[in-house]
């Protein structure tokens, strides 16, 4: 078991690392400039616009199928909050979108459904 020193120790290392993570692309990408300092190249601003274009949606994909294969591995009928629930997210986002307010409705009748649905 930890002191409460190590535990304070590793919590404040673990804080430090995850807020330089979160800090990072501010550093590197700040201002208009390359991250030399000069003028952008042209191929620089290509890798932007294609991380920009790119990266989010493979982030929500990969986020939701991990979301959904749990339920498919294991017992199917635990899964039905949360097919019902990215039922509901793909409809609203199909309907209004708006990420925020799909992924935000999305997690409201999921956590309802789950407290809800007797299984």
């Amino acid at each position: 078991m930890l002191s409460i020193r190590e535990a304070l120790i590793y919590t404040g290392v673990m804080g430090g690392v995850i807020f330089f993570c979160r800090v990072c692309p501010f550093l590197f990408f700040r201002g208009k400039e390359g991250i030399s300092g000069n003028e952008e190249t042209p191929l620089f601003t290509a890798f932007l616009r294609f991380v920009e274009t790119v990266v989010p949606p493979v982030a929500m994909t990969v986020l939701a199928f991990n979301a959904l294969s749990s339920p498919l591995k294991e017992d199917l009928r635990q899964g039905i909050p949360v097919f019902l629930a990215a039922a509901f997210t793909v409809l609203v986002h199909l309907w209004k979108r708006n990420a925020l307010f799909s992924i935000f409705g999305g997690t409201f009748v999921y956590m309802i459904l789950s407290r809800i649905v007797i299984l």
